[in-house]
C-alpha cells in the first residue's frame, strides 16, 4: 500500500519542487494578465510653471531636456494675459479667464469693498480669488484627486470664507487634496521630490493632476540683464530640474503628460529708461496704486478732472486712458478692481514716482502681452500629445480647456479660454471628457 501511494505522489512531489525552483532561480515569473493589467500606471497631467521664462530663451542652447521635450512633443509662442504680470496670469491659466474677470487684475490692488485693505501676493483670502474657478476646485468637485506643489491661488480655500478674529483661518472651501503653500527657500530639488513623492502612493491616493512651480528664473531674469551669465545659470538650473523630473517618472514607469508654461517673458530695463510722475503730475491729485510697467491711478476725490487732464494727453513713451477706454483687445478695465486710470509704458520702459536712487540694469514684465518680449514660454509632451509640431502663437486662458481634456473634464463654453488652438496638439485617440 505504501509503495502504491508512493508512485502515485512522485509526479506530484517533483512538479512542486521545480515549482519551486522556478520561484526563486532567475526572473520572478510574469503575473497574470488581469494582475499586469492592475499595475499599469494609468497617465498623470502635470502643469509646471517657469515663473519668467521667455519663449526664446530655448534658442539659447543651455537647455537640452526642456529642448528635446520641446522638439519631440508640442512647442509653441503663449502670449501671457494682460496686464503681464505673475498673479493675474498664473489665475488666467489654471481658470480660463482673462485677468479682467477672474477678479485678481494685478499683483497688488483694493478691492471697492474693503477700502483699507491691499491684496499682496501673500493674500489668501477667499474673497479675493472666488471670482473665477481654478482647475484643482472644478477637478476636485468631479472626483479626480489633485496636488499643488505651489502655485498663486492654490492655497487659498476656495469658496471658503475667513472666520472673524481667527488670525485668518479660512472655515469650509476647496483646495487641492495636497498643497503646499508658496515658500522660496524650498529647492527645485525638494519641489521635484515632492511631486514624485505624491506619485509613490497607491493608486487609490495617487493624483491625477498635479502643479509645480518654479521662481529662480523670474528672479534671475529681475536682477541681472537678459544676456547675464546669471541669467543663463538659472535656465540651466530649471532644465537640469525637469530632467530630474523626467528621470524620476521614468523610474517609477508613471507615464505623464506634461504641459510647461511660464506666466510671462521679460524686458531689459535700466535706469535710462524713466517716466517720472512728479515731473508730469502733482501726487496730491491721486492715489498711485501700481508703478513699473504700468502705473494705476484713483483721484483724490474732488480732483478727478484735474488728474484726468495732467494724465489723458501724450506723453512720450508712455499712454493713459480712463478705464472703460483701454483698448478692447487687452481685454481689461471693466473689473471694480481696476483703478479709474491706467498708463502703459512702452516696453523696456518704467513708470515711477520718483527717479531711481541708483543706476540700475535688470528686467521687467508687464507691458503689452503681445509684445515679442513678454511671449511666454509652452511646451507639451507625452502620451496625449502628437510629436515634433510647433503651433501658431495662442494666448494662455486656452490652457484650462487643455488641461479639462487631458484629465477628463468637460469643457465650459463660458471660460474665455478655448481649446480650439491646442486641437492640432493632440492625438487623435485622446478621449471625449465625459459629462460629471
Amino acid at each position: 500500500m505504501i509503495e502504491t501511494m508512493r508512485k502515485l505522489f512522485a509526479p506530484l512531489t517533483i512538479a512542486l519542487a521545480l515549482t519551486g525552483c522556478a520561484a526563486t532561480v532567475g526572473q520572478t515569473p510574469p503575473a497574470p494578465p488581469h494582475m499586469a493589467v492592475q499595475d499599469q500606471r494609468a497617465p498623470v497631467t502635470i502643469l509646471i510653471s517657469i515663473d519668467g521664462f521667455r519663449y526664446d530663451y530655448l534658442s539659447r542652447g543651455i537647455t537640452p531636456t526642456l529642448s528635446g521635450l520641446a522638439a519631440t512633443g508640442i512647442t509653441a509662442p503663449m502670449s501671457p494675459s494682460f496686464p503681464s504680470v505673475t498673479f493675474p496670469n498664473h489665475w488666467a491659466l489654471v481658470t480660463g479667464e482673462y485677468p479682467d474677470h477672474n477678479g485678481i487684475t494685478s499683483n497688488s490692488f483694493i478691492d471697492p469693498r474693503r477700502p483699507d485693505e491691499k491684496f499682496t501676493m501673500a493674500t489668501t483670502d477667499p474673497f479675493y480669488w472666488g471670482e473665477a474657478e481654478p482647475l484643482w476646485v472644478t477637478a476636485e468637485k468631479a472626483g479626480v484627486r489633485t496636488a499643488a506643489m505651489f502655485w498663486p491661488g492654490s492655497a487659498v480655500g476656495w469658496g471658503g470664507t475667513v472666520v472673524p478674529r481667527s488670525h485668518g483661518k479660512v472655515e469650509g472651501g476647496i483646495r487641492p487634496e495636497d498643497w503646499q503653500a508658496f515658500d522660496q527657500q524650498v529647492s527645485g530639488t525638494q519641489r521635484v521630490n515632492s511631486v514624485l513623492d505624491w506619485l509613490r502612493r497607491p493608486a487609490d491616493i495617487r493624483p491625477k493632476f498635479l502643479t509645480l512651480y518654479f521662481n529662480t528664473v523670474d528672479s534671475a531674469g529681475h536682477a541681472n540683464a537678459q544676456n547675464s551669465p546669471q541669467l543663463n545659470t538659472a535656465i540651466a538650473d530649471i532644465d537640469g530640474h525637469i530632467a530630474n523630473l523626467m528621470d524620476g517618472l521614468k523610474a517609477l514607469h508613471q507615464p505623464a503628460n506634461l504641459v510647461i508654461v511660464a506666466d510671462h517673458g521679460m524686458a531689459e530695463i535700466s535706469s535710462d529708461r524713466i517716466i517720472t510722475l512728479d515731473k508730469i503730475v502733482d501726487p496730491s491729485l491721486y492715489t498711485l496704486v501700481d508703478k513699473g510697467p504700468f502705473a494705476s491711478f484713483n483721484p483724490v476725490p474732488g480732483h478727478e478732472a484735474e488728474l484726468a487732464a495732467a494724465l489723458l494727453v501724450p506723453h512720450p513713451h508712455m499712454q493713459c486712458w480712463r478705464k472703460q477706454d483701454i483698448p478692447a483687445r487687452l481685454h481689461y478695465g471693466t473689473n471694480p478692481r481696476i483703478p479709474a486710470i491706467f498708463c502703459l509704458a512702452e516696453t523696456g520702459w518704467l513708470i515711477l514716482d520718483r527717479p531711481p536712487s541708483a543706476p540700475f540694469v535688470g528686467g521687467a514684465h508687464g507691458y503689452d502681452n503681445m509684445a515679442p518680449e513678454m511671449q511666454a514660454l509652452f511646451i507639451a509632451n507625452g502620451p496625449a500629445f502628437r510629436h515634433g509640431v510647433k503651433l501658431p502663437p495662442f494666448i494662455n486662458v486656452d490652457i484650462n480647456p487643455l488641461i479639462r481634456k487631458l484629465i477628463g473634464l468637460p469643457q465650459d463654453p463660458k471660460l474665455d479660454g478655448t481649446i480650439t488652438p491646442l486641437l492640432p496638439a493632440l492625438e487623435s485617440s485622446v478621449p471625449s471628457p465625459q459629462t460629471h
